[in-house]
């Protein structure tokens, strides 16, 4: 069976602050180091200005540092580090319907910069006649790329959508579901703890309620239409 590589543009797909990505993405290790040291200075500067006396505690003397190279190489990697090649193969007569259940993400919100953890799932149906499937830990690698840059919930899913519709070409259909906690609800503001957030994006056979292939992802997931976990 065929193989075929395609990052292609999969990465330019626009998630968060403006295009999502850096302006001379990808950085180098160079490049990385430097953005490291200047958000290092930047970040000691934000704790002056908040009254932490962060260079005589041990506990924080090396925070601004940790915290920026947190930053470049794992909470924001996907707007400085190119994502993993994305392989798909020829569907082969095969026009039923995928879905890859219960993928972890970890995300940033854009607000307030909290934490967005939950699971995320993804369903398509190739074209029998001249379709592609997905490799299917390709679908892990996509949703953890455009989760690593930092966005709303609604912007995530659309970029995993979109990402997931270029890689099946010629698809009959594409439908992605996120269900999420916020820290900046739990931790700040009303202070919730427990409360979830469910966004789908569908394209295709999915859009109408009452079809079949949408039903059958929505019970497959166990989600009902109306976004309650079942």
């Amino acid at each position: 069976m065929a193989r075929e590589k395609q990052n292609t543009d999969l990465e330019c797909v626009p998630v968060g602050y403006a295009n999502g990505v850096a302006p001379n993405y990808p950085l180098s290790d160079f490049e990385k180091q430097e953005m490291i040291d200047e958000a290092t200075e930047a970040y000691g500067k934000f704790l002056d200005a908040l009254g932490c006396d962060w260079r005589n505690d041990p506990n924080s003397d090396r925070t601004p540092h940790r915290v920026a190279k947190a930053y470049v190489n794992d909470l924001w990697a996907g707007r400085y580090t190119p994502m993993s090649d994305i392989t798909s193969f020829p569907s082969d007569g095969y026009d039923g319907i995928v879905i890859e259940r219960n993928i972890p993400i970890t995300s940033m919100c854009s607000h307030h910069h909290q934490n967005i953890g939950g699971v995320v799932h993804v369903g398509y149906i190739p074209n029998g006649d001249n379709g592609r499937v997905i490799g299917l830990s390709k679908l892990n690698r996509i949703v953890e790329h455009f989760a690593r840059r930092g966005a709303i919930q609604e912007q995530l899913t659309e970029a995993i959508h979109q990402a997931t519709n270029k890689v099946c070409e010629n698809n009959l259909g594409v439908i992605v579901t996120i269900v999420a906690t916020h820290n900046c609800v739990s931790c700040r503001g009303v202070k919730h703890k427990g409360a979830s957030m469910v966004t789908t994006k569908a394209s295709g056979v999915f859009r109408h309620n009452g079809n079949d292939a949408r039903k059958e992802y929505f019970d497959s997931i166990k989600i009902n239409n109306g976004g309650h976990q079942i």
